[in-house]
């Protein structure tokens, strides 16, 4: 069965270690597809929604969400929190009149420049993902610290530590997919 994923990064910066996480995550998967959601979208603000509806970047987000078979999404720290770009693009789905989420499987990385790595960042989207009602993939918890000297030249990892818990989560996320591909 073909695998499409889609990778949802909290940092919007090109060269951003969480954007080669998600990039090195989807090719330990073997997706057979793999895109980045932009998440340059506006601010949410509820007078632009209802003067104009919801913004095209977000209806874009939404039917990626839909179409992909898996969601990845890795988040920075910012002061013990997700980001505000991430937060932002969470509030806009909530919107839309599609449910996208729920039922997703989903796995959650983060990458950071301190030593735990962001994990603090995921048990907040943990809490924000709640309403959205994914199928958030039980495994080791990535956060790889240091981040800025995680990855090669290439985009792949340095330590085999990491490659091999990404992996593990990565089989972990494909068994979800086959599960709930399985129950439909």
């Amino acid at each position: 069965m073909p695998h499409k994923l889609l990778g949802i990064s909290g940092a919007l910066r090109a060269d951003s270690t969480n954007r080669k996480l998600l990039q090195e995550a989807a090719r330990l998967y073997g997706a057979d597809s793999y895109v980045e959601a932009n998440l340059n979208i506006p601010l949410y603000d509820g007078d632009l929604e209802n003067h104009n509806g919801i913004p095209e970047e977000v209806n874009l987000l939404v039917k990626q969400i839909a179409e992909a078979d898996a969601v990845l999404i890795s988040t920075p720290e910012y002061n013990g929190a997700i980001t505000g770009v991430l937060k932002n693009a969470l509030d806009w789905i909530s919107r839309h009149s599609e449910k996208p989420m729920v039922g997703k499987p989903t796995s959650l990385m983060s990458a950071a420049a301190g030593r735990a790595g962001g994990v603090r960042a995921q048990t907040m989207l943990r809490t924000c993902l709640v309403a959205f009602r994914p199928r958030i993939t039980l495994a080791p918890e990535v956060g790889i610290a240091d981040s800025g000297n995680a990855f090669d030249d290439n985009g792949r990892f340095v330590s085999e530590r990491y490659a091999a818990s990404v992996t593990t989560l990565m089989d972990a996320l494909k068994a979800d997919v086959e599960q709930a591909s399985n129950n439909t």
